[in-house]
């Protein structure tokens, strides 16, 4: 299998001598093209500060973090802004889309930064719109369409540069069940379909189900990976809760 992924002995330390905190410790995993992973853990546990990183938010204090066998730990700033833009898409928790512009302008946004052509954004528009179900409404603005349509919107805009790898941040976080439940359906269907690598942080069991493989992470380090196999998503949703037990984790929010 193709590695979209490589996290090698990654460390991320804050503070001084006096005062050292460990958000990420000696950490290491990878992602293969057309997986869906979650990262889980408690707050505190690191897995904001290694999205950050990955997503080129954050500096690492040693470690590397290669995208498609590309090392982004020693990319200069005007490298790192490019490669962002070409290699990577985000679903935010808010959605981020700008009521100013249509749904096929915050679709385009990224290509149009990128400088593409004029016809080969209107048709990668197209396309992506029809798959995600969303052609009907490419004229609107956000304000005039359901929450559902504004999540396949967002969905439809990390994945228009046709990025190595889509990284969600809590995506369900502000959302009641139904619209968690769709949103969740959408990524998996940008998954399954569309062969998308998407890496998710959740603290939530139920987003996690949707996943193929888990790590858990407690003080900047694997706690514990589980891999949903041939579970149902009912099975695997109680052995995260299992997991999350162990952990000390907070299972109150799991739906």
């Amino acid at each position: 299998m193709e590695k979209i992924l490589e996290i090698k002995n990654l460390k991320k330390i804050y503070g001084n001598k006096n005062n050292i905190t460990k958000a990420i410790n000696d950490l290491s995993f990878s992602v293969e093209k057309g997986e869906f992973v979650a990262i889980m853990g408690a707050s505190g546990s690191g897995k904001t500060t290694l999205l950050n990183c990955i997503s080129t938010i954050d500096d690492v204090t040693s470690g590397n973090i290669l995208i498609d066998n590309k090392n982004i730990i020693n990319l200069k700033e005007k490298e790192t802004a490019k490669f962002r833009r070409e290699n990577l898409g985000f679903i935010f928790q808010d959605f981020n889309l700008l009521d100013t512009l249509t749904i096929e302008e915050n679709i385009a946004l990224s290509l149009i930064i990128n400088k593409q052509d004029y016809h080969e954004v209107d048709k990668r528009i197209k396309d992506i719109a029809k798959k995600l179900g969303i052609e009907g409404i490419l004229k609107k603005y956000p304000y005039e369409v359901s929450g559902g349509q504004k999540q396949r919107c967002a969905c439809a805009r990390a994945l228009i540069n046709n990025p190595k790898l889509i990284l969600a941040d809590e995506p369900t976080g502000a959302l009641d069940s139904k619209s968690s439940r769709m949103l969740l359906e959408t990524m998996d269907e940008m998954n399954e379909n569309l062969n998308a690598t998407i890496l998710m942080v959740t603290h939530d069991a139920f987003s996690a189900s949707f996943c193929g493989r888990i790590l858990f992470l407690k003080d900047g380090k694997i706690f514990n990976e589980i891999v949903k196999g041939d579970k149902s998503r009912k099975e695997f949703f109680n052995e995260i809760l299992d997991v999350l037990t162990l952990l000390g984790g907070d299972v109150q929010n799991a739906r």
